[in-house]
């Protein structure tokens, strides 16, 4: 019924999407600067070198965000955001998710565990067709 290449494209929107999708990622990785002890508690004993390891992924989530905010190296930023989801995603909301105390945080984590997957593959398909005007026209036109 609908033709892809069709469907309304518009670089307002495009500009828009690579804002809302980075916000999260800009904020957090903000946030592990500036509020240290709260990552701490997050992460489970067994980590180790946590203090580094939040550093780290403050700076790998901050950079991918940037990347794809700007469309600069948007694939490679794209990957950069999966490297740092993927064991923010198992370690701690996985983690908490199986073994938190209280039934409410158990739940909570199931949220942050699903959601961490959808944003993974967010990030993923970032890393395959990018996130500028000219890759979406370009894949439309291809199929």
């Amino acid at each position: 019924m609908f033709e892809e290449n069709r469907l309304p494209q518009h670089i307002s929107i495009n500009t828009f999407a690579r804002f809302l999708f980075t916000s999260l990622f800009l904020l957090s990785g903000i946030t592990h600067f500036t509020n240290v002890p709260y990552y701490l508690d997050l992460m489970p004993q067994v980590v180790p070198y946590k203090v580094t390891l939040i550093w780290v992924s403050g700076i790998v989530e901050l950079a991918g965000a940037l990347m794809i905010l700007f469309n600069w190296k948007a694939r490679l930023g794209g990957w950069l955001l999966v490297l740092f989801l993927l064991p923010v995603t198992l370690v701690v909301h996985g983690y908490e998710m199986l073994y938190a105390e209280l039934e409410v945080v158990r739940a909570l984590q199931q949220a942050h565990f699903l959601k961490g997957f959808a944003l993974i593959g967010a990030a993923l398909l970032i890393t395959q067709i990018g996130v500028s005007q000219q890759a979406v026209k370009s894949k439309v036109n291809k199929d």
